[in-house]
């Protein structure tokens, strides 16, 4: 097996492996976390020397960054049976690209934001002021996706790709936001992305905080 996935599932990490179990791919997933200084040894420094998770070693290709090891798998790996979450033409990647990095810079600050200070946080340590700035903040950006899902099914093209990986994994953040309840078609959208058997396979993953 050439194909190693490094970190766990409840992170960002969950973004290649979300890609990984659509294509079927046999990798293996090193569950590596975060926490303690634990991605700041010399070992894996030596694969990221920013410290962080994700990281993909591909066969002694190394890609770091999620969005860029999420886009990576999908370009290098098909299904077994031949189908590809990549683009199939200049135009798709074009979308997959725009909305990739759209939702990197317009949502995924005030997305974890909101995420921490409204779900994930100890009580005693969440700020709803916070919580409330981000998801006032959201909801002109998400407006832009809702008007571009009109008529249309998925973000590049009329099929599911790695563009709706990348901007559901943000998004997923937001789902009880105020900003999403006023996007019907978006929260439609997401959904069909996080019902998907893929995207559930690798949410047991993270809450029992398992290898593939």
């Amino acid at each position: 097996m050439t194909l190693k996935i490094y970190g766990i599932a409840a992170s960002r990490t969950s973004r290649p492996l979300w890609v990984a179990q659509e294509l079927g791919l046999a990798y293996e997933h090193i569950a590596q976390v975060y926490e303690g200084g634990a991605t700041h040894t010399p070992a894996f420094l030596a694969l990221n020397p920013n410290g962080h998770i994700p990281v993909i070693d591909d066969d002694g290709i190394i890609v770091w960054e999620s969005m860029a090891c999420a886009l990576y798998l999908a370009e290098r790996y098909q299904a077994a049976d031949g189908s590809s979450l990549a683009a199939q033409n200049h135009a798709e990647r074009a979308e997959i690209l725009r909305w990739t990095f759209w939702a990197v810079t317009e949502c995924e600050k005030d997305a974890l934001s909101f995420l921490m200070h409204r779900v994930a946080m100890a009580e005693a340590r969440r700020r709803p002021e916070l919580a409330l700035q981000a998801d006032r903040r959201l909801a002109p950006v998400l407006q832009v996706l809702e008007q571009h899902l009109q008529g249309r099914s998925y973000i590049a093209g009329e099929r599911f790709t790695v563009a709706d990986i990348c901007v559901a994994s943000v998004l997923a953040w937001v789902q009880r936001a105020d900003a999403m309840a006023a996007c019907p078609r978006l929260a439609d959208w997401l959904q069909r992305c996080t019902a998907r058997p893929a995207q559930l396979q690798v949410r047991v993953m993270a809450r029992n905080r398992v290898q593939a």
